[in-house]
């Protein structure tokens, strides 16, 4: 199981987990709930209290992960595989331009 702390604002917004079973499922607290309703961080996903959950990496995080020759570099230089989607979340999106960031959950991320 890998996990990430989502960050929406310099916010602890939710965490977003990859099961042993390959299912992705993203969860605001319950916190952020209660203090930012409206503040959702894709319209896809708007605030509630019901998990997200998917086969694939939701596509805003997707969005995230860099394309083209920068994907290129970060597979060669961190050793992962393109295909690994969550992997390059983790490891190329702690300082994404704009109002989210992801960081891993220390001791989740193994796979």
């Amino acid at each position: 199981m890998r996990k990430a702390t989502i960050y929406y604002k310099n916010r602890v917004a939710g965490f977003l987990t990859e099961t042993e079973e390959g299912l992705y499922h993203f969860q605001y607290t319950e916190e952020y709930r209660e203090n930012h309703p409206h503040d959702f961080i894709t319209f896809t996903m708007p605030v509630r209290e019901a998990p997200f959950t998917d086969k694939r990496l939701f596509p805003f995080f997707e969005g995230l992960i860099p394309e083209g020759w920068l994907l290129d570099i970060a597979s060669k230089s961190w050793k992962l595989n393109p295909n690994d989607r969550m992997g390059l979340l983790l490891a190329c999106c702690q300082n994404c331009i704009g109002a989210v960031h992801v960081e891993p959950v220390v001791g989740t991320n193994e796979k």
